[in-house]
C-alpha cells in the first residue's frame, strides 16, 4: 500500500472550501434575514421616545384586558375593563401577521358582538401576531401585540 503525502496544496483546498461553505451559509442565512423582516417600528423612533412614558401611564390607566382567540375560522378580540365590562372602543385598527415578514399581513374587519370584536378570517396553522391600536372614550390611546397560536386541528 502506498502511502499519500498530505500536501500544502491540499490542506489550503481543503481550509478553503471548508471556509468557502462557512462564508457562504452565512451570506444566504444574512441575505433571507434581511429579506424578510421589515425592521419598521416606527417612522421616528425619537419623536415616539418623547412621548412614551405618558403614553405607558395612561394605557394603564384604562385597566382594559386584552386577549385573542381563533376557532373555526372565527377570530375574538375581547377587550374588557377594569370591571370586567366589555369595551367597544371608539377606533379600532388592527393588523394580523406573521413575526417573521409581512407577507400574510391582513387587517381583519372587526365588529362588536356586544360581548367582543369579532371578524371572519382564513389563518393557516402557526404563530401569529395581531398588532392592534384602539381610542378609548377619553381619547386615550391603547396599543397592544398579542401573541396567536393557530393549532392545525382548528
Amino acid at each position: 500500500m502506498t502511502e499519500r503525502r498530505l500536501t500544502g496544496r491540499a490542506v489550503f483546498l481543503i481550509l478553503s472550501a471548508g471556509f468557502g461553505v462557512v462564508i457562504g451559509v452565512n451570506a444566504i442565512m444574512a441575505t433571507l434575514a434581511v429579506g424578510t423582516f421589515p425592521g419598521l417600528e416606527a417612522r421616528n423612533p425619537y419623536v415616539v421616545s418623547q412621548t412614551f412614558d405618558a403614553d405607558r401611564d395612561a394605557q394603564l390607566a384604562l385597566g382594559w384586558r386584552v386577549s385573542v382567540t381563533f376557532d373555526a375560522g372565527i377570530l375574538r378580540l375581547s377587550i374588557l375593563d377594569a370591571t370586567g365590562s366589555p369595551v367597544e372602543p371608539a377606533v379600532l385598527a388592527a393588523t394580523l401577521g406573521r413575526a417573521t415578514h409581512v407577507r400574510d399581513d391582513i387587517e381583519p374587519e372587526f365588529s362588536f358582538d356586544g360581548m367582543a370584536h369579532v371578524a371572519s378570517v382564513d389563518l393557516a396553522p402557526g404563530n401569529w401576531n395581531l398588532r392592534f391600536e384602539a381610542t378609548a372614550d377619553d381619547g386615550s390611546r391603547f396599543r397592544q401585540r398579542i401573541a396567536l397560536y393557530v393549532d392545525d386541528r382548528t
